[in-house]
C-alpha cells in the first residue's frame, strides 16, 4: 500500500493539468482574461465614420491597451480643435472606480462589462458625474465605436467615435 499516496499524488497532478489546459485558452497575457483581449492593441479614431454633437470634433485620437500584471490599461492620445493635446491614462478593468490621469474633465472611470463585446463606463470628476459611455467592439474585432453621451445646462454631448484597430 506504500503506492496509494504516490496513485493519490499522480491523480491529483493530471487533474490540475487538465484545468490548466481547458483554463489556458481562456486567459490571455499577463493574466488578461480572453474576451478583454479583444479590446488590446492600438486604436485610431475614423473621423469620417464618427459623428459629434454638438461639436467641434477632435482632430484626432488614439487609444492604446496593453495587459500587465494589474489588467488592461489604457492610454488616449488626443488632439482637440484648438490644438491642445491630451494624454489621457487609466486602468479599463471591470467593476470597481479606477483613477483617470490626464484630462481636467474627469478624473475616474468606473467600467462595467455587459458582454465579450460591450462595457458600459461612468466617468467622473470629485464624485459627479460627467458623462456616460458604451464601448463596442465589432464581431471581427476590427473596429470600435464609443458613443458618449453628457447632459449640461443648455443641451445633451452626444459623440459617437468610431476607431479602427490599427495593431495588436
Amino acid at each position: 500500500m506504500a503506492d496509494r499516496p504516490t496513485h493519490g499524488f499522480a491523480l491529483v497532478l493530471h487533474s490540475l493539468i487538465a484545468v490548466c489546459l481547458v483554463c489556458a485558452p481562456v486567459i490571455g497575457q499577463s493574466g488578461t482574461a480572453g474576451s478583454d483581449r479583444l479590446l488590446l492593441g492600438t486604436w485610431r479614431l475614423d473621423l469620417t465614420k464618427s459623428s459629434y454633437f454638438p461639436g467641434p470634433p477632435v482632430k484626432s485620437e488614439t487609444r492604446t491597451y496593453t495587459a500587465d500584471k494589474e489588467g488592461v490599461k489604457g492610454v488616449i492620445t488626443r488632439v482637440h480643435a484648438d490644438g491642445r493635446v491630451e494624454t489621457i491614462e487609466y486602468r479599463a478593468n471591470a467593476d470597481r472606480e479606477q483613477a483617470v490621469t490626464g484630462t481636467p474633465a474627469y478624473d475616474s472611470i468606473k467600467l462595467r462589462k455587459l458582454d465579450d463585446h460591450t462595457w458600459d463606463s461612468t466617468l467622473s470628476h470629485a464624485g459627479m458625474v460627467f458623462g456616460t459611455a458604451r464601448r463596442t467592439i465589432s464581431p471581427d474585432g476590427r473596429s470600435m465605436t464609443i458613443t458618449f453621451e453628457r447632459k449640461t445646462s443648455q443641451d445633451t454631448v452626444r459623440n459617437i467615435a468610431v476607431y479602427q484597430r490599427v495593431a495588436e
